[in-house]
């Protein structure tokens, strides 16, 4: 029997090391276009030519095309070994080109390359107008899919052929969202997603009929709602609705105008059922695609079918073998289910592709952290510091003093982040102000704690008038009357909370609210409460908010947060009982 994360790392890795595995002929990458335009901005432009390409030939579905992260990993400008290139993604063909844009010429050139053999397949330069951009990213498509024999249907051959704007400025505002858009991890870099949805927006304005756009913004607008990390929240959820019904009116049948409407489905109105239905649909039109079942994957994942979303992931990296953030939520789906070992090979592949990449680290210690290695996880975390941009890794780092309960050096450092920090979001700044009045509570500063979390109370009270179903913002709110020692009103708040985004709702996040309420709890001496809370989250898969990956008793016995518990014998069984394994998958398929 295999394990969900056994299983992960086993079939994608297996199949390099035995040395029988072939790529199949109709395989193909997309490597990044070098940008050979005097203006070093023309990059955007230069890597938007090339993921229209790919995206063209992932319509095709008689070729298996590599995601885009996978091939961004290979950049343009640096000496590329293609054979290597073609092992790794397990493809047999690549694509490689260059874009030089000069006011409004437009010169690209393309070629496919046999990368286990160097021979070059076809091979074509285009000198034209900047308006013919669309009709020469559509040749290339056509002309690949010709010289590696793939057949194309009648609906291929008409997405090939779509123009989507007439506008060339409009068309480059686009491309740079999307260009930020790729950067972002999507989920996980909230900053490039907002730069994104401004040059989406840009694009509408400029192009109100430019559907295309008008699906993008949708999306981000989307995700940013979702993510509940922006003080208009509301408000980003009716952009994105507005956005979806501009791009619904204009290109109803369009694979980007579904895909916007299923992340709709999902993001914005948690209708996991319909989201499903919608990407099924868009499967079938984007067979070469990773986006559908990772999409797919996260969905299921916030159902509870953990099996089903394994399957998806499985099949959207099989697709993308060197996409970062297909691995990330891979691991993290590892670490869920509590599978660390094969977690943390996962984040070992990500950081052999970005090395030494702080989220990625901190996701690491955070699994040495449940394990109860706190100094392993320490040798991960040594580079943090108060000017650390990723507030996920300072957060982790974080946890780590708090669990050596080193206060005074945690105290310190998030004084200094407060002071000198510019931070992304007003969520993170609270956030970070509320980890420290729980600190200083910790070392005994109870006055210090009181007057932290009373400013922290503030702001927090204004938010969740505004926004009164913000279930983060509630939680924090009820961590903050904690500190205070408000008795009645943090548990108040937090048992609303779990109402706000239960389990059934919400298999990934919801549990982790019943966490907050066990915290609570425990600071106000219901010990029996929390106890049986605990209990019931041991033996529950899901993403912790007051850890990197989900409770276990390792974290039970190192976090003084826990210590009121500890005489109880019920608590203690906790702390030494081995939890046994949650598999999600029975056998290999």
């Amino acid at each position: 029997m295999l394990s969900v994360g056994l299983f992960f790392v086993g079939r994608y890795t297996a199949r390099r090391e035995t040395g029988t595995f072939r790529s199949p002929t109709k395989s193909i990458a997309v490597l990044p276009f070098e940008n050979l335009s005097r203006d070093p901005d023309n990059a955007d432009f230069a890597d938007g030519v090339q993921d229209e390409i790919l995206t063209d030939l992932s319509r095709i579905a008689d070729l298996k095309v590599i995601g885009r992260a996978s091939a961004m990993q290979y950049k343009s400008g640096v000496a590329r070994d293609l054979r290597k290139i073609s092992h790794e993604l397990g493809v047999a063909n690549v694509v490689e080109g260059s874009v030089q844009r000069s006011g409004n010429r437009l010169r690209v050139n393309a070629q496919l390359v046999d990368a286990r053999t160097h021979r070059q397949l076809w091979g074509q330069t285009y000198d034209r107008d900047l308006a013919d951009v669309f009709a020469i990213q559509s040749e290339i498509a056509k002309r690949i899919a010709e010289s590696l024999q793939a057949r194309l249907t009648g609906r291929e051959e008409q997405a090939l052929a779509a123009k989507p704007t007439n506008h060339p400025e409009a068309y480059d505002a686009y491309l740079r969202g999307l260009a930020f858009e790729a950067r972002s991890h999507y989920l996980y870099v909230r900053d490039l997603v907002w730069k994104a949805a401004g040059f989406y927006e840009r694009a509408v304005q400029l192009d109100p009929n430019f559907g295309i756009a008008w699906a993008r913004l949708s999306r981000a607008d989307a995700v940013l709602y979702f993510n509940r990390v922006d003080t208009a929240t509301a408000a980003r959820g009716d952009a994105a609705k507005g956005a979806l019904e501009h791009a619904q009116k204009l290109e109803p049948n369009l694979t980007e105008t579904l895909l916007a409407v299923g992340y709709y489905q999902y993001w914005v109105l948690r209708d996991y059922g319909l989201a499903k239905t919608t990407f099924g649909r868009v499967n079938n039109m984007l067979p070469g695609s990773s986006e559908v079942p990772r999409a797919l994957g996260l969905i299921t994942r916030r159902e509870g079918n953990w099996d089903e979303s394994v399957a998806y992931f499985e099949q959207a990296i099989a697709l993308d073998p060197r996409n970062a953030e297909l691995l990330i939520v891979a691991a993290s789906t590892s670490a869920m289910l509590r599978q660390f070992p094969a977690a943390l090979k996962l984040y070992d592949r990500v950081l052999d592709i970005t090395p030494n990449d702080p989220d990625a680290m901190a996701a690491k210690a955070s699994i040495y952290q449940a394990q109860g290695n706190l100094q392993q996880a320490a040798k991960f975390l040594s580079e943090i510091n108060a000017q650390t941009p990723s507030e996920s890794a300072f957060i982790v780092k974080m946890t780590q003093l708090k669990l050596e309960r080193n206060y005074g050096e945690a105290i310190r450092t998030l004084h200094a982040r407060q002071a000198q920090f510019h931070f992304a979001s007003q969520y993170d700044k609270v956030r970070d102000q509320l980890a420290l009045a729980f600190m200083q509570r910790l070392a005994g500063d109870t006055v210090g704690a009181g007057l932290t979390a009373e400013q922290v109370r503030n702001t927090l009270e204004q938010l969740c008038r505004v926004q009164p179903d913000n279930f983060y913002l509630a939680a924090m709110l009820s961590q903050a009357y904690a500190a205070m020692g408000r008795k009645d009103s943090a548990l108040k708040v937090a048992e609303r909370t779990i109402t706000l985004l239960p389990r059934t709702k919400d298999a990934v996040s919801g549990p982790t609210y019943e966490e907050n309420l066990a915290l609570i709890q425990t600071i106000f001496g219901e010990n029996s409460r929390a106890i049986t809370t605990l209990t019931q989250l041991l033996q529950t898969p899901y993403n912790s908010w007051v850890y990197g990956s989900t409770i276990t008793p390792a974290l039970l016995r190192l976090d003084p947060i826990w210590d009121p518990l500890r005489s109880d014998p019920a608590f203690q069984k906790l702390c030494k009982d081995k939890q046994p394994e949650i598999r999600a998958i029975s056998s290999p398929r």
